[in-house]
C-alpha cells in the first residue's frame, strides 16, 4: 500500500507545473497526509532496524541509489521571532535533536539534523511546531525520534557538546540554511537500514546520517509552505516507564541528578527535593516572589482555630495577642 502510494505521488507531481504541483500538495487531505508519515514509520522500532552485520547494513545503504530528482531549495526559517516568549523553548527543544541524534556527528551532520526538523516543521504531513516535531509520539514505543521513547533523556548532556548544539540550535532558528540536504525529511544512521529507505528519494549522507526526501510534490520545496504554529510546549516525559522496562530486564537504570541545562539556579548537594522536580530553591530570575503571611493579618478562621485549641498565645480579633492563663 505504501509503495503505491509512493508511485501515485511520484506519478502525479510528473503531471503538474511546480505552482500546480503546490497546488495540489496543499489540497491533501489529512488521511493522505497521515499515509505520508505511516510509509516512513508504521510499527518498525529501533530494534527491528537493525542488521547483525554492520558492514553489510552499509553495503546495503550504499546499493540504495541517489534518486535523480532535482535538490530542492528551502528557504529561511523565520518563523519565531527571537524576541519570542517561545524561542528558548523551541532551541530547547531543537537543541535536544542535534545533541541526542548527532552530537558526535561533525558539525554540518548537526545542521543537517536541525534542517530535517525545521522542513517537517514546515510540511503539513507533520506537527507545525519545533517540539511537536521532535516530540512527536514520544509517550509510544516507535516515536518520531528516538531518543524521545527510549531513556537516552536520562543521560546528562555534555557541556561543551551542549553548548554548541545550542548554537547550531539558535543559528538554524534564525534562518541558517543547510542546503546540502535540501527538503529533507527523513534519515537514518548507516548502520541499520529500514524499510522506508526504499521508498524515499536519497538525497545524500552527512558523517553517518543518510538523509531522504519524499518523493513526487511533497518533496517539493513549494509543498513547505505551512506557518509556525505559535507557541512551543516542552513534554513532560514520563521517566518511569524507562525504569519499569530497564528493571524488568534485570538491569537498573539511574536517573542522572546532574545539572539540567537551562536551569538559573545551580544544583547544590543540600537540596532536598524529589530526582525529577527541578526546583528547591528560589529562582529569582523569575516574576514571581516568595511570600510569607503577616500574623497580624491571619484569617479570622484560622484565629478561631487556635483558639478552640487553648493556644498560649491565640491572635485576637483586634490582631493583638491574647495570652491564656
Amino acid at each position: 500500500m505504501m509503495l503505491a502510494l509512493a508511485s501515485l505521488l511520484v506519478g502525479t507531481s510528473s503531471l503538474l507545473a511546480p505552482q500546480e504541483a503546490a497546488r495540489a500538495m496543499a489540497r491533501l487531505d489529512p488521511e493522505m497526509q497521515a499515509g505520508l508519515v505511516a510509509m516512513t514509520t508504521g510499527s518498525q522500532d529501533i530494534a527491528e532496524l537493525a542488521v547483525e552485520d554492520v558492514d553489510s547494513a552499509r553495503s546495503r545503504n550504499l546499493a540504495i541509489p541517489l534518486s535523480g530528482l532535482r535538490l530542492e531549495k528551502t528557504g529561511r526559517f523565520s518563523g519565531i521571532p527571537l524576541s519570542s516568549a517561545y524561542f528558548g523553548t523551541a532551541r530547547e527543544c531543537l537543541a535536544q535533536a542535534i545533541y541526542y541524534e548527532a552530537a558526535l556527528e561533525p558539525e554540518s551532520g548537526q545542521r543537517a539534523v536541525a534542517q530535517v526538523v525545521l522542513n517537517r516543521v514546515r510540511h503539513p504531513a507533520y506537527p507545525n511546531t519545533v517540539c511537536g516535531v521532535v516530540y512527536q509520539g514520544y509517550n509510544q514505543r516507535v516515536c518520531q525520534f528516538s531518543f524521545t521513547c527510549d531513556g537516552a533523556l536520562l543521560r546528562r548532556p555534555q557541556a561543551n557538546l551542549w553548548k554548541r548544539a545550542q548554537a547550531l540550535a539558535k543559528d538554524a532558528l534564525a534562518g541558517y540554511v543547510m542546503p546540502d540536504v535540501g527538503t529533507a525529511t527523513h534519515y537514518h544512521a548507516d548502520y541499520v537500514v529500514p524499510k522506508w529507505a526504499y521508498t524515499l528519494g536519497k538525497i545524500t549522507q552527512i558523517g553517518r546520517h543518510i538523509f531522504y526526501r519524499f518523493p513526487g510534490s511533497p518533496g517539493m520545496s513549494a509543498s513547505f509552505y505551512r506557518g509556525w504554529g505559535g507557541r512551543e510546549v516542552l513534554p513532560q516525559v514520563d521517566y518511569t516507564r524507562f525504569l519499569l522496562a530497564e528493571a524488568e530486564g534485570g538491569e537498573e537504570m539511574v536517573i542522572d541528578t546532574g545539572y539540567t541545562p537551562g536551569l538559573t539556579v545551580v544544583p547544590d548537594v543540600k537540596d532536598r527535593h524529589a530526582a525529577a522536580d527541578v526546583g528547591g530553591r528560589i529562582d529569582t530570575t523569575k516574576t514571581w516572589r516568595l511570600t510569607i503571611p503577616d500574623p497580624v493579618e491571619l484569617s479570622a478562621g484560622y484565629r478561631s482555630t487556635l483558639a478552640g485549641q487553648g493556644e498560649a498565645g491565640a491572635v485576637a480579633t483586634d490582631g493583638s495577642t491574647e495570652m491564656k492563663q
